[in-house]
């Protein structure tokens, strides 16, 4: 037979017109080529049947969309946060973590300073001024009292402040004792020697001060020799004026400045001059 002839015509040339009922019927009915079975109604044919099928999958199919949505937003939901957590932890990660094994040191993080608060300003408190010092008096020597030995120090300061050598402050000192016993003494003759500060008095005529010199003689004012710093320098100045006083004896010297009418009345202060020179120079 020709593989373009119709399976009908296959199917026809085989089969028996008449039905047998001999073996060969049995073993067709059994075998590969035994006769199809007549075509059964099936169930799902039914229009209601079909109707309610497709209504309860619809149901069934929209129950499973709603749960799903609601799954899925609360998988969402619980998602979220931690792929939050999970890229924060990854950019830890990645921050600490090295490309390459010979890298730098990483740069020291610098961490803002906390803002200074600013210092609050004391009150200032008010000091109550400081009473002047007065200065501090030197203590008497060689039988001397305190007036006497503050006069003294007058005479030695002028003459340390005129760069006066240690034997022009004896000769000084020694002229001081004779003369007014280191008093600053106005006089009696000039009634204008009592307005100023004085210790006593005397007579020699117009004689005033710690070394006895007279306004009239040119040494100065009443007023300019009432002061003991002023009478002091006078007398060094004219001891300067002196040629060589300076290998004079104290009697000599004192007698070259003072023309006394008693020259050699000096002579007898100079130990105790010593003496308190050398104790306001110390």
């Amino acid at each position: 037979m020709h593989p373009d002839d119709p399976s009908d015509q296959k199917l026809t040339d085989a089969r028996p017109t008449t039905p047998s009922d001999d073996a060969a019927s049995t073993e067709r009915t059994i075998g590969r080529h035994r006769a199809p079975e007549p075509p059964r109604r099936a169930l799902l044919g039914s229009t209601p049947v079909r109707v309610a099928l497709a209504t309860g999958v619809t149901c069934c199919l929209s129950l499973v969309a709603v749960a799903t949505a609601r799954g899925n937003d609360d998988a969402a939901r619980t998602v979220e946060p931690l792929a939050e957590a999970v890229a924060d932890r990854a950019a830890i990660a990645d921050e600490r973590a090295s490309r390459s094994l010979d890298r730098d040191a990483a740069p020291a993080r610098i961490l803002p300073s906390p803002t200074a608060k600013p210092t609050p300003t004391p009150t200032a408190v008010r000091k109550a001024p400081k009473k002047p010092v007065k200065p501090r008096r030197p203590r008497p020597v060689a039988g001397l009292d305190q007036a006497q030995m503050d006069n003294a120090k007058i005479i030695v300061d002028v003459g340390l402040e005129m760069k006066m050598p240690r034997r022009a402050l004896v000769v000084a000192l020694a002229t001081a004792m004779q003369e007014s016993n280191l008093y600053n003494l106005a006089s009696d003759v000039l009634p204008e020697s009592a307005e100023y500060p004085n210790q006593g008095s005397g007579s020699d005529h117009d004689s005033v001060g710690l070394f006895q010199q007279r306004p009239s003689s040119g040494w100065g004012t009443v007023a300019q020799l009432m002061r003991p710093s002023y009478a002091a320098r006078a007398f060094y100045t004219a001891l300067n004026e002196i040629p060589g006083w300076q290998d004079m004896s104290v009697t000599a010297a004192a007698q070259a400045v003072q023309i006394s009418a008693y020259p050699d009345a000096y002579a007898q202060h100079e130990d105790r001059a010593t003496t308190v020179a050398a104790a306001l120079t110390a």
